[in-house]
């Protein structure tokens, strides 16, 4: 059976694609069904949707290549085109069925196609599992700056399937976890029983539909009481203020960095910085020794911190030309810092320290 987690008119399952997606279809009158995937999740993960997809109504499948460096205006003109070509009308459903980059860049070209056709997320990654296909968020990077352009949209559902982690390769796998650390550092539950199965996969099979369900309604609960980021939500930003500057910096390097690992480094130094404030994020130490065990991270040369700063000048959570994180002080309490560049500067110093 699935697991259902209701976040306002959007539900998301979690469960075998089988126990969900067939009986949804059937509530629903589509005129058309436009599959978007990338090489990886077309070879590996198209095959396993129900029968009953196809059945349903006309289906277009389109497959991009993958990586975030196609997450921009240029590949979505390619998808608009498709759709176009593919006579998809408002009436029509957009399956995005990948990871953070189809979900975020499909739910973005589903909301503006013709003003807005209905769209839902397959997430195939645990980052997307726990992160990327909840709440809303859709839009693409522009001129170098993440999720610069884009809108908050709800899913008409979300279908969580664990399966497709057997798809992963383990670096990928570990991406993921960041943000179910982060999950668990501001609801108060770093110490809890489910996250520390988390921080033993390697020796046990975690249960992966208690760690999907625990980690998605600490996120839908958050979304749910601010949908549109205007208060509580941003504590979801948790280590995304270094972080994606981080991984904007790696991305077209010979060893770019993923998602879950830029987060994780994010973490350790907005962590730090915060207790130079004199602010205490729970458990911080014990957060820090988790995302130091699960992930391989790189030092980073002092060289980096000007443009690393340059980009989160650009970060789209500035106010009034502050940088600015967010930190729990305690679970799912929220304090919002401005920083400056020597908080940066000390805050790599700390990390590269740990490395």
């Amino acid at each position: 059976m699935s697991a259902g987690i209701h976040i306002e008119d959007s539900p998301v399952f979690i469960g075998p694609l089988s126990d969900s997606l067939s009986v949804w279809l059937r509530s629903k009158n589509f005129s058309a069904v436009f599959v978007l995937s990338d090489n990886n999740t077309n070879r590996y993960c198209f095959s396993y949707l129900p029968k009953s997809l196809e059945d349903y109504a006309p289906v277009h499948s389109f497959v991009i290549e993958p990586g975030e460096s196609r997450k921009n205006l240029d590949t979505c003109a390619i998808i608009w085109s498709e759709m176009k070509n593919a006579g998809l009308d408002r009436k029509a459903l957009v399956v995005n069925l990948g990871g953070g980059v189809i979900g975020d860049m499909g739910g973005f070209c589903a909301v503006t196609w013709k003003r807005g056709v209905e769209f839902i997320q397959i997430p195939t990654t645990l980052l997307a599992m726990t992160d990327a296909a909840i709440g809303g968020k859709t839009g693409v990077d522009f001129d170098g700056i993440k999720n610069a352009v884009g809108v908050i949209r709800q899913p008409a559902a979300v279908f969580t399937d664990p399966f497709f982690l057997k798809t992963l390769p383990d670096r990928e796998l570990r991406s993921g976890m960041a943000e179910i650390f982060k999950h668990a550092a501001i609801s108060g539950e770093l110490s809890s029983g489910w996250i520390n199965s988390l921080a033993r996969f390697e020796s046990s099979e975690p249960d992966w539909i208690e760690i999907l369900t625990r980690s998605v309604s600490v996120k839908t609960d958050i979304v749910r009481k601010d949908p549109e980021e205007k208060g509580v939500r941003m504590l979801l930003n948790m280590g995304h203020t270094i972080g994606h500057a981080i991984e904007s910096v790696f991305i077209d390097s010979s060893h770019p960095l993923t998602h879950g690992e830029a987060i994780a480094v994010g973490m350790i130094c907005e962590s730090y910085i915060a207790q130079l404030h004199k602010i205490t994020v729970p458990d911080k130490d014990l957060l820090t020794d988790y995302l130091l065990k699960i992930f391989e991270l790189p030092q980073l040369s002092g060289e980096l911190t000007e443009t690393l700063w340059h980009l989160m000048l650009q970060d789209k959570k500035n106010a009034s030309g502050n940088v600015r994180i967010t930190l729990p002080d305690a679970p799912r309490s929220m304090r919002v810092l401005n920083i400056s560049r020597s908080d940066l500067e000390r805050g790599l110093e700390y990390y590269n320290s740990l490395i």
